[in-house]
């Protein structure tokens, strides 16, 4: 493989199709927390672009590396994104649910960012395999693009996300939680059936 616009145009493309995951839960997170700073923003989506570029950088070292082991934990991938979505997003759905239309809803917290970091990147390790004819920069400079893909789609998506979260106030927190259990059931039936 060599340094030329397919390289890059590809590594954005792939970019683009991983961050969608990361896209629907940013939506999510900006319905769940419509006031959420500028600030809150770019640590979410740069969470996001983090774990998007650390997975297929891992998946590019189990290939170099630990094949057989890779391919035993593949069949897992989807159980733990729809678990660990369906955890969170039925946590958001009960939370607003009790919460009612007049309280304010809780804050993503740091720890529910990193599990959804991790849920919505984990399927990327796949990636690893796709990229494995680069050499170590070349794979470095393809997660660094699919990081940066990822962080700009994030941002747009918390940005969508906090405006309809503030017309749609205290229902946003429903609509986050299923948003978020609908991604994990996708993952995990498209892991496991397709």
């Amino acid at each position: 493989m060599s340094w030329n616009f397919m390289f890059f145009f590809n590594s954005a493309l792939l970019g683009v199709g991983l961050a969608m995951d990361a896209f629907s839960v940013s939506l999510a997170n900006g319905l769940h927390e419509p006031k959420m700073s500028h600030k809150k923003t770019a640590l979410i989506a740069g969470t996001f672009a983090f774990f998007q570029f650390l997975m297929p950088m891992v998946g590019w070292l189990l290939v170099h590396t630990l094949v057989q082991c890779f391919k035993q934990f593949q069949v897992c991938v989807p159980w733990i994104a729809l678990l660990l979505l369906g955890f969170i997003g039925g946590k958001m759905l009960i939370d607003s649910i009790r919460g009612g239309e007049e309280e304010e809803a809780p804050a993503v917290g740091i720890a529910a960012l990193l599990v959804q970091g991790i849920a919505t990147s984990i399927d990327a390790l796949s990636v690893g395999c796709t990229i494995s004819d680069y050499g170590f920069l070349m794979a470095f400079v393809c997660c660094l693009i699919i990081a940066i893909v990822t962080f700009a789609i994030c941002v747009a998506g918390l940005y969508i996300g906090k405006s309809f979260g503030t017309r749609l106030a205290g229902k946003a927190g429903i609509l986050g939680g299923v948003i978020l259990i609908l991604i994990g059931l996708e993952i995990f039936i498209t892991g496991v059936f397709f």
